[in-house]
């Protein structure tokens, strides 16, 4: 069904520049990574805060109105970095299980941290309780991780 679509990706203009320039990939590369470690900080932050460990003298709340511009500036640069890297290796990505498990963990967990993640770390924390905080940002490192890992593995698996 998406196949079309990623041969078209694959065979643009743009995704031959990409392909064949080792500049661009290096350097899209590079801020991908920058921008995985403001993201991931960020995430990370906040569940390390849920779960207990980190900046206890401060509110969950706090700390995760804190983290927020960080984490949504690094998503922001992991999507649009994100991009080229799909648009030179669109066909590689297409054939790749760790790509689709990638996508399928990345759809849970945008929306894992939006509503669940985001109602809990903003709430108080009297009403919310200890045991459902740590189980919210053990969940949240998880999903996180469940897209890290396959991202990581799609060059090494195919």
């Amino acid at each position: 069904m998406l196949q079309p679509y990623f041969e078209w990706m694959e065979n643009l203009p743009l995704s031959n520049t990409i392909r064949d320039s080792v500049y661009i990939y290096s350097v899209d590369q590079a801020l991908h990574l920058v921008f995985l470690s403001v993201f991931a900080g960020a995430v990370l932050i906040v569940d390390l805060r849920l779960l207990g460990r980190g900046f206890s003298q401060q509110p969950v709340a706090q700390v995760a109105q804190d983290a927020q511009p960080w984490m949504m500036w690094g998503f922001l640069g992991l999507f649009l970095t994100g991009i080229p890297q799909l648009f030179g290796t669109a066909m590689k990505q297409y054939y790749s299980p760790m790509f689709w498990l990638k996508i399928d963990f990345l759809s849970v967990a945008i929306i894992y941290t939006l509503t669940i993640r985001r109602k809990v770390a903003m709430a108080d924390e009297t009403r919310v309780g200890p045991l459902w905080g740590k189980v919210v940002g053990f969940v949240s490192i998880v999903l996180w991780a469940g897209v890290a890992i396959p991202a990581r593995l799609i060059g090494l698996i195919s």
